[in-house]
C-alpha cells in the first residue's frame, strides 16, 4: 500500500477533535468536501489530526478514502484496507461514560513545570493537569490502525501523516510524524493523542506519558505554517460560526467552550492566512449542534449526527458558509 499523491497545488488536511460524535461529523464533512471539490483527500501533502481527528488521519493515510469511512459507519459493505476489519462503534471506546478514574492528580511533575506560566497555558492543559488519570483503554484504536496501516516500520504509509498529542510531563504539544519530534509507531501516537485526561490512561511513548493533544489545541492548525502550502482545509467538530442557544446548563457550558475553541482556531488559520494560504474552516452549525447534544461520547447518537452532517456540510459548502480565506 502506498500514499496517493496528486500533482497540483500542496495542500494540506487538518481533522480536529470532538469525541465519538465529532469523529462522526467529520466523515460527513469529509464525504462532503471530496464531492464539492473532486479532491481525493488521501493525496493532499499533510494529513493532520488531533484526538478523534487523529484516527481519521491515520486511515486516510492508509488509502481509506472519505466514501469508505462513511460506509463503514453505517455499517454498509466496503472495499479498500477497512474491508475485513470489524469495529464496533459503539463500545470500542468504552461507551458514553468513563470509568471511575484513579484517586490524585494526574500530572504533579506537568504542574512544577509549568508553575510560572499556568496563566499562559490553555486552560485545557491546565486542567488536564490537576484531573485525576483514567482508567479507560484505547488498545481497540490501536489494534484497528496497526491493522489497517500494516506493516510500514511503524508509521504510515503517507509521510505526511502527523498526529499530535501532549506530553503529559512537560505540557509540551507533540507533533507525531514531524521530522525532529519523538519517535511513535502510528497506533501509538493515535491512542495517545486521543487519550483524554480523566476517561482513559495516559499512553506511555519513549518513557514519557502522553494525552489527548485536544487539550493544546483543539485543531492545531498553525502546525502547518511554514510549509508553503497553498491549501489548507480544516475540518473541526469544536468550532462553529453559528451557534444555537440550548437551555440545558451543560449545553450552554459546552457553547462557551466552544467559541473559545472558535477564536483560537481561528487565530491558528490567520497565522497560514498572512503567509499566502487559502484556509477553508467547517465546523458544525446550529442543526449539527442539536443532533451531538452536550455529550461528543454519547455513542446513540452517532448516524444521526454523520447522516445530519451529510446534508449541512454539504450546504454548507455549496452557499459558502464555512469560513474561508477570500483573499
Amino acid at each position: 500500500m502506498e500514499a496517493i499523491r496528486q500533482t497540483g497545488p500542496r495542500r494540506g488536511l487538518v481533522l480536529g477533535g470532538g469525541g465519538v460524535l465529532g469523529a462522526a461529523w467529520m466523515v460527513g464533512a469529509l464525504s462532503a468536501i471530496e464531492e464539492s471539490t473532486g479532491a481525493d483527500l488521501r493525496s493532499f501533502d499533510y494529513i493532520l489530526g488531533t484526538s478523534a481527528g487523529s484516527v481519521l488521519a491515520a486511515l486516510l493515510g492508509a488509502g481509506v478514502d472519505a466514501q469508505q469511512l462513511r460506509d463503514h459507519q453505517l455499517g454498509q459493505p466496503i472495499a479498500g484496507p477497512l474491508a475485513d476489519h470489524t469495529w464496533d462503534y459503539d463500545t470500542a471506546t468504552g461507551g458514553s461514560r468513563p470509568q471511575l478514574p484513579r484517586f490524585g492528580v494526574g500530572s504533579p511533575a506537568m504542574v512544577r513545570r509549568n508553575v510560572r506560566r499556568l496563566r499562559r497555558m490553555p486552560p485545557t492543559a491546565v486542567l488536564s493537569a490537576l484531573l485525576p488519570v483514567g482508567r479507560g483503554s484505547l488498545d481497540g484504536i490501536g489494534d484497528l490502525v496497526d491493522a489497517v496501516t500494516g506493516p510500514h516500520a511503524g508509521w504510515s504509509p503517507h509521510s505526511g501523516v502527523w498526529i499530535v498529542a501532549m506530553d503529559y510531563e512537560t505540557g509540551r504539544r507533540v507533533p507525531f510524524g514531524r521530522p525532529g519530534e519523538p519517535r511513535a509507531s502510528l497506533p501509538q501516537a493515535v491512542m495517545a493523542s486521543c487519550a483524554i485526561p480523566g476517561w482513559f490512561a495516559p499512553v506511555v511513548i519513549g518513557g514519557h506519558r502522553y494525552v489527548d493533544g485536544g487539550t493544546c489545541s483543539a485543531t492545531s492548525v498553525d502546525l502547518l505554517g511554514g510549509l508553503g502550502l497553498d491549501e489548507v482545509y480544516v475540518v473541526a467538530p469544536m468550532v462553529s460560526f453559528e451557534l444555537d442557544h440550548p437551555r440545558a446548563l451543560l449545553s450552554r457550558l459546552e457553547r462557551r467552550w466552544r467559541r473559545r475553541c472558535t477564536r483560537r482556531c481561528l487565530h491558528e488559520a490567520e497565522k497560514l492566512r498572512a503567509a499566502g494560504t487559502d484556509v477553508t474552516i467547517l465546523g458544525p452549525g446550529p442543526e449539527d449542534l442539536a443532533a451531538i447534544g452536550a455529550n461528543v461520547m454519547d455513542t446513540g447518537r452517532r448516524i444521526a449526527v454523520l447522516e445530519t452532517s451529510l446534508r449541512t456540510s454539504a450546504a454548507a459548502l455549496a452557499q459558502g458558509r464555512s469560513w474561508a480565506d477570500a483573499g
